[in-house]
């Protein structure tokens, strides 16, 4: 076997003078990545994509829900299975959702990308649900869950590139 080295080819070519297949993947994969990136309309000025309207509704609702069951549990010394919840715990993921809503309702790219984040948590989460479900009906609706967070990751990730594209590619070409 004939060893390879890297630094004993300048010219980016295999030992027989073929092309190295590693570059021409990777320049194939940045064209069709430019590709993609020019096909993209960046947002209008005020636009937020209609999946991150869903996904900050969903962050405005886990964080209605967190300030409710902080003031209930402040307030009326509930208990959860017989021990009173950290209140601290509470506020903080409170704290956390209702920004993360607020940065999504504004089209933030830090916020849509911290929600990716936690939807990523949600699909691990609900695939070891998968495992230990111990009912037909919790093995259905765990599995419904996890795809549909797994829509929702997809279709943000198209959301999040033109979220953080500056200016119409023909614009940038204008010198603008």
């Amino acid at each position: 076997m004939a060893k390879r080295h890297q630094d004993a080819d300048p010219d980016g070519k295999g030992p027989q003078g073929e092309p190295d297949a590693m570059k021409a993947g990777y320049a194939k994969a940045e064209v069709k990545n430019q590709a993609v990136r020019d096909s993209l309309d960046p947002l209008e000025a005020g636009e937020r994509p209609t999946v991150v309207t869903v996904g900050a509704m969903f962050a405005g609702m886990v964080a209605a829900i967190f300030w409710v069951s902080t003031a209930i549990a402040g307030f009326t010394g509930a208990e959860v299975n017989g021990t009173r919840p950290n209140i601290a715990q509470l506020v903080l993921t409170a704290m956390i959702m209702s920004v993360m809503f607020v940065g999504m309702w504004q089209a933030r790219y830090w916020a849509v990308l911290g929600f990716q984040m936690l939807l990523v948590l949600l699909i691990i989460a609900a695939i070891a649900g998968l495992v230990v479900a111990g009912t037909l009906l919790q093995l259905i609706s765990t599995l419904i869950l996890t795809v549909g967070l797994s829509v929702l990751f997809w279709h943000m990730v198209k959301a999040m590139a033109r979220i953080q594209m500056p200016k119409h590619p023909s614009a940038r070409s204008n010198g603008d």
